[in-house]
């Protein structure tokens, strides 16, 4: 998993491009708020069905 600088450095790509790739995700799913990260984290799991690991190589496949 990208660190947190450079996760939120391009977070409105990938934010993007998760959208694309579940397009039943919200804009409040994906909200990268400073220290939130591993709740948002957490939500995604949820609603996209995914593992930790998955959902780190979903995201780093972007």
């Amino acid at each position: 998993m990208k660190n947190i600088t450079e996760l939120k450095g391009d977070w409105n790509e990938q934010k993007g491009k998760l959208k694309q790739k579940f397009a039943w995700l919200t804009d409040d799913d994906l909200l990268f708020a400073e220290g939130k990260k591993d709740e948002m984290l957490g939500k995604l799991q949820i609603k996209l069905g995914k593992t930790k690991e998955e959902l780190h190589q979903v995201i780093e496949s972007l």
